[in-house]
């Protein structure tokens, strides 16, 4: 009994052994680039296997390429894809659309600051930032994001959130939930001072 355990353990690493170099060979053939190189490489791997239907098997498992992969340059680094340009806001649009809603926020929030008389308001435009600061209320920072052509907003209330501008309506709109940067400033600070903004 223990004889004849030992002779099928032999026989079973002999089996092992004579298909690692149909594995090898099958595995080391190049992937063909034609239908004529691949009956090609098809019948090579037959000769390699002894017409083994196994190694048949293993083969025609691999895929094929009609077309070589594209080398890239730089190492193993992925090319960046290509922008659409037409889907980019020209950067001049921008800047006049965005430079009039920050201009126009700025205006109108200094009047209603005026107004309020409140401690710790204040108001400041600089470097392209707008800065809202209501005292222990909390600050807002509006600036602009040319790469993005988005205006982006910090808020005490809200949190961050970015702007796109949105030519059916008019105006910079928050993608994610569909909120108008004026109403949401009208609302929040309305809210926190006590006093309703009209920012429209």
């Amino acid at each position: 009994m223990a004889s004849r355990k030992l002779l099928f353990g032999l026989t079973a690493a002999r089996r092992v052994r004579s298909r690692a170099p149909v594995l090898l060979s099958a595995s080391l053939l190049p992937e063909a680039s034609t239908s004529a190189s691949h009956a090609a490489a098809a019948a090579a791997a037959t000769k390699l296997s002894g017409g083994s239907p196994w190694a048949l098997r293993l083969f025609s498992s691999r895929a094929f390429s009609s077309t070589r992969p594209t080398q890239q340059a730089g190492g193993d680094a992925p090319a960046p894809s290509a922008v659409d340009q037409k889907l980019i806001m020209p950067e001049d649009k921008f800047h006049k659309l965005a430079d009039d809603t920050i201009h126009d926020l700025l205006e109108k929030l200094e009047e209603y600051g005026d107004s309020q008389q409140m401690d710790g308001f204040d108001i400041d435009y600089g470097n392209q930032v707008l800065t809202l600061r209501l005292g222990d209320l909390g600050t807002y920072v509006v600036n602009k994001q040319t790469p993005n052509r988005q205006i982006w907003l910090s808020s005490p209330v809200s949190g961050p959130a970015r702007f796109d501008w949105d030519a059916a309506s008019s105006s910079w709109v928050y993608r994610r939930t569909g909120v108008n940067l004026m109403r949401l400033l009208e609302e929040e600070i309305g809210e926190l001072c006590g006093t309703p903004v009209d920012l429209s």
